[in-house]
């Protein structure tokens, strides 16, 4: 049998079986580091496959490596799995989707590598909605577990309409905290240094600061502690900003900007100030076309086109960012509707579990596993795909 029909049995005879996954989890749905019942689920299920299967990996509880290796040499091709939910909506994102669309993928792939040598991975990465500690592919990216990686292959639940990877801004998720003291707000203020005036003055410089920067950057944020009552001198105030740039260089610019300005706030009202990450900074995306091309020439093989990219250009974060500033990775958008709906939506989140979404898995296996297996066996297109990678990421950085 030809190795692609290979994978499509496979997929057709076991693709029931990462439905039910994705039903499961998203009736499951977890915040960024608290998938527990995801991480078991997908690490058990690859086990049964055949996997070499390790969980609390990268400084994340609920983060897994799989590795299935062959008898020959060839290249190593990683599957990325996301899995956690939304604060208050659940699988609105639909990674519930994500994560069993990558393991059918490597499963497929599997069956075939024997015959054509190397070896497949799934990195189960949790967080990419943030949190505490999230974003852990930038975890997975220091520790070490790209190392030796060649290329790197998911699909993101989209909506009415597929896309190809595209640019995402960086972000550097940020606390900023200010310490004055306590005293009657009344009777003695005179004796209190109040430590939310540094963070209103923060908030306010921040505001002074936008209309000298690019299209390409967006700062916002929130004061999550303003003091305990009003008759007290706040002792201690905080808020958390979410900085953004379309590009490292440009990110690490904008970052010790505002760390002068807590610094100039600190010194203006008396206080103590910081300002220090509270997760993983998540990278710029950088696309790597002629990878693209591939999963879309593949696309159309299942009758499927690709929408051309928006022109306003990138607007929100993700962590395969990271992945995108070390090895060429891919993260299409497959849809999962029939009519437009909003991302981090109940709408979105019906979708997830709709039988439209379901198929998704499937097809984004088939065409995932297709792409993979175009990798393996053109070693020259493989390796040009690193070369513009390469070339890509130099120019930017």
């Amino acid at each position: 049998m030809e190795r692609r029909e290979k994978l499509i049995e496979f997929i057709e005879k076991r693709g029931y079986i990462y439905k039910k996954i994705a039903l499961d989890i998203h009736e499951h749905p977890e915040v960024s580091n608290y998938e527990f019942y995801a991480c078991k689920r997908l690490s058990e299920q690859l086990k049964e496959e055949g996997f070499e299967v390790k969980t609390d990996v990268a400084g994340h509880r609920t983060g897994f490596s799989a590795v299935y290796r062959s008898g020959k040499s060839g290249p190593v091709l990683a599957f990325l799995a996301e899995y956690d939910a939304l604060t208050g909506l659940g699988h609105g994102c639909g990674h519930n989707l994500f994560g069993a669309t990558s393991l059918l993928a490597a499963a497929a792939l599997k069956q075939i590598i024997e015959e054509t040598g190397g070896e497949v991975r799934v990195y189960g990465t949790p967080g990419e909605e943030g949190g505490e500690n999230g974003s852990a592919k930038g975890s997975f990216v220091r520790e070490g577990f790209f190392r030796d990686v060649d290329a790197a292959l998911c699909v993101h639940p989209g909506a009415d309409i597929h896309k190809l990877t595209g640019l995402s801004l960086g972000c550097a998720p940020v606390d900023i905290e200010f310490w004055g003291k306590a005293a009657h707000a009344s009777g003695s203020p005179e004796k209190g240094i109040n430590a939310l005036d540094g963070v209103i003055q923060v908030y306010n410089s921040v505001n002074a600061l936008r209309q000298h920067l690019s299209k390409d950057v967006r700062i916002h944020g929130i004061i999550t502690n303003g003091g305990d009552a009003p008759n007290i001198v706040p002792e201690y105030a905080k808020a958390k900003f979410y900085l953004r740039a379309a590009t490292a260089p440009k990110l690490e610019e904008v970052y010790q900007k505002v760390e002068k300005i807590v610094e100039g706030a600190a010194l203006a009202t008396g206080t103590r100030g910081r300002i220090q990450p509270y997760q993983n900074r998540v990278e710029n995306t950088i696309p790597t076309p002629s990878f693209d091309a591939v999963y879309e020439k593949n696309l159309r093989l299942f009758g499927e086109t690709i929408t051309p990219p928006e022109k306003n250009g990138p607007l929100g974060s993700t962590d395969v960012g990271n992945v995108s500033q070390v090895i060429p990775v891919i993260q299409p958008s497959i849809s999962i509707t029939d009519v437009p709906v909003a991302g981090h939506s109940e709408e979105m989140k019906a979708a997830a579990c709709s039988e439209k979404g379901l198929a998704s898995v499937l097809l984004g296996a088939k065409v995932l596993s297709y792409t993979a297996l175009d990798l393996i066996e053109a070693p020259k297109l493989l390796e040009a795909i690193k070369t513009e990678h390469k070339k890509l990421v130099s120019e930017q950085n």
